[in-house]
């Protein structure tokens, strides 16, 4: 069994933060990612937020930690880990049939897109529903399309979209947009995008692509149906927790739950980025739950108390 002294599972910007840092901290490190590094991350088109960094895009600035973390040794795999497991005083997890054994655990598997769960919904996944601006919107060039959601991803994508679209149809279940007012303001100065407040997705319609949403009013009762060629879908997140099954304690919505140190239920694991419950999840947040995750395991391990 090859052996740790730290396993993260997860290579988004909380786990490549992590992976730097332990790395750095001259820990035998192993970081597992299922597909590619990056996360979510890697396919935003637009970032502009990152203290420090001018606008950039998510695929530039996770190649940059990718080359950083390995520079300081820790050891990315191309790996889905399959299960965690308590064992001699330390961890085991899972990677298929193989099994890694390692003194301390940082998760760090951040979220998927939350379905909406209309009608149409998953019938046209990939045939005009799409929860990756960045993915489809090249597709919609010159055509009208439509995106549900009222927080920062959702009007940042849909300011995006208007790269390619005549249209954007902005979708919003409550009578004012969560997002920041910074793109609040953007959204209402851009000829491009309609707003549909206080209105809810009762259907997405077609035959062999998406043709139209059909939407209600919830507080009038009225309902509409506009024709459109694409629908985005930004209406939350759900953590990707499976990897643990009930190994932690998590908060009703499944996140889980951690202090201030990232210190999970289960003394040796610890939890960093948008897996976990906290109020803001944006990459500045990831990165500093990744390097608190990372020390934390550092003063665990060369206090010799795991």
């Amino acid at each position: 069994m090859d052996r740790y002294d730290v396993i993260v599972v997860g290579a988004g910007p909380a786990g490549l933060t992590a992976g730097i840092y332990a790395g750095r901290a001259r820990l035998k490190t192993l970081v597992l990612e299922g597909m590619m590094p990056g996360g979510q991350v890697v396919v935003t088109a637009h970032i502009e937020n990152y203290p420090g960094v001018g606008p950039t895009t998510g695929s530039e600035l996770i190649a940059g930690m990718v080359e950083q973390m390995a520079s300081f040794g820790a050891e990315l795999k191309t790996a889905q880990a399959s299960s965690i497991e308590v064992r001699d005083g330390g961890f085991v997890v899972g990677v298929g049939a193989k099994e890694f054994d390692c003194k301390s655990v940082i998760v760090a598997t951040g979220t998927a897109y939350k379905k909406l769960g209309v009608p149409g919904e998953g019938e046209f996944l990939g045939r005009g529903v799409s929860y990756c601006a960045t993915c489809d919107g090249p597709l919609y060039k010159d055509l009208e399309i439509a995106v549900v959601g009222g927080g920062d991803s959702a009007l940042q994508e849909a300011l995006y979209l208007t790269t390619f679209a005549t249209k954007v149809y902005l979708i919003h279940r409550r009578d004012e947009f969560r997002a920041v007012p910074i793109l609040r303001e953007r959204v209402r100065d851009n000829d491009k995008i309609e707003c549909f407040c206080s209105c809810v997705v009762e259907r997405i319609a077609g035959q062999n692509g998406v043709k139209s949403i059909e939407l209600k009013n919830v507080k009038t009762g009225e309902r509409m149906t506009h024709p459109v060629s694409g629908v985005f879908l930004f209406v939350g997140l759900v953590p990707q927790t499976e990897v643990l099954g009930d190994l932690v304690k998590t908060c009703p919505d499944g996140f889980i739950l951690t202090d201030d140190q990232m210190k999970t239920s289960v003394r040796g694991i610890r939890a960093a980025g948008d897996c976990r419950s906290k109020v803001l999840r944006q990459i500045s947040t990831a990165v500093g739950d990744g390097a608190t995750a990372a020390f934390a395991a550092q003063r665990l391990i060369e206090d010799n108390e795991w």
